[in-house]
């Protein structure tokens, strides 16, 4: 018989597989609702789950599809009647864990379980070899994600209880006060720790029509993670574009990104584009000791060389210079293109980005 903990375990991991953010808190509270609920009711198996382990409003469509693989569909729940993705087929290693009958009861019977996902299958699928359907699941899988920037000593101190550090006077002072003026201990204050800005220049150009969505998504998923994120566009002008991926709803973020950036999918000007931006915001202030990540397959109607000389500008002021090409994940692949390889001598870093995989790497590189 399979306990309410193996199964609270097992419906965590499946939501895990399929890009949600259960943790492991998360699935021990929902073991516990589970024993308060009781397996009866479908209905009430459900709702303890959705409280328990949905914590955003992009996750509740995976974690319907997980609760209708694993216990069928209770009446009167808004799960949805579609089916679970076709490599999602593997069951369950016991046969007497409970199901959902018609009824909305929880019955006897062969019980599904995911092994794994179509989150795997997209993994390394290019974005531009994915139909609608699979871009809308990497879309919300990409909603799902929080790139940080990486941790830099900060200008500003903070009380520290070791003693080591800068002894602070005043609050060593306070504290003498309360032994009658003799200074028994130290208080002592050490250098604290801030978050360093990323700065995301996103190519919307014609070339970039198949990646620039999902690069703009991976901007917005940035931004929500609440730390110091800066996204602009390059086409044929500069689009600053940070203010409207600031709404929670991915797809409003979108439609308003369309609205500000009056060059989508036209043509490709990046040196002068980079131009505007050095001038306006980053060599005066934005891009030093940033994180600068430029998401661009290099092609350039314009001046190479001046293109070259505008990424070596940043380059100069920006704590790390990567370069994002999704042509890279292609076989074959060399940086021949011209603005490509102007820019190159100059990059730090050269990443792939063609794939969800390849945005996790990026994710992680950023946070290094």
């Amino acid at each position: 018989m399979v306990t309410v903990e193996e199964l609270a375990v097992a419906f965590g991991r499946a939501v895990r597989e399929l890009g949600g953010t259960a943790s492991p808190d998360a699935t021990a509270a929902f073991a516990c609702a589970l024993r308060e609920v009781g397996l009866d009711r479908g209905d009430h198996v459900y709702w303890a789950g959705r409280a328990t382990l949905v914590h955003h409003p992009e996750e509740i469509a995976t974690y319907d599809r997980v609760f209708a693989a694993i216990f069928g569909r209770p009446v009167g729940s808004p799960i949805a009647t579609t089916a679970v993705p076709d490599s999602v087929t593997a069951l369950f290693d016991s046969d007497e864990a409970p199901a959902a009958g018609d009824d909305g009861a929880l019955t006897d019977g062969p019980v599904l379980t995911l092994r794994w996902s179509d989150q795997e299958t997209l993994q390394d699928k290019d974005f531009a070899a994915c139909s609608a359907e699979e871009l809308d699941e990497l879309h919300r899988l990409l909603a799902v994600m929080r790139p940080t920037g990486a941790r830099r000593p900060s200008r500003r101190t903070q009380p520290t209880r070791r003693q080591r550090g800068v002894i602070d006077l005043r609050a060593t002072t306070r504290q003498a006060l309360r032994t009658g003026g003799e200074p028994l201990r130290t208080a002592h204050r050490r250098r604290g720790e801030r978050r360093r800005r990323v700065v995301l220049l996103c190519d919307v150009s014609g070339s970039m029509e198949a990646y620039a969505r999902a690069l703009v998504r991976f901007g917005h998923a940035a931004v929500a993670a609440h730390t110091s994120v800066e996204v602009f566009t390059l086409g044929t002008r500069c689009t600053r574009i940070t203010r409207e991926l600031r709404s929670h709803d991915p797809d409003a973020s979108l439609r308003a990104t369309a609205d500000a950036v009056e060059d989508w999918s036209g043509g490709t000007r990046l040196g002068d584009g980079l131009r505007a931006f050095n001038d306006t915001w980053g060599v005066r202030g934005m891009a030093r000791g940033a994180t600068v990540v430029i998401l661009s397959d290099g092609w350039d109607r314009g001046d190479a060389a001046a293109f070259g000389e505008q990424v070596q500008r940043l380059q100069r002021v920006a704590h790390h210079l990567i370069w994002v090409n999704p042509l890279k994940g292609q076989p074959g692949f060399a940086p021949s293109a011209r603005g490509m390889a102007a820019a190159l001598p100059f990059v730090d870093e050269l990443l792939e980005g063609h794939s969800l995989r390849s945005l996790h790497t990026l994710a992680e590189v950023i946070s290094r």
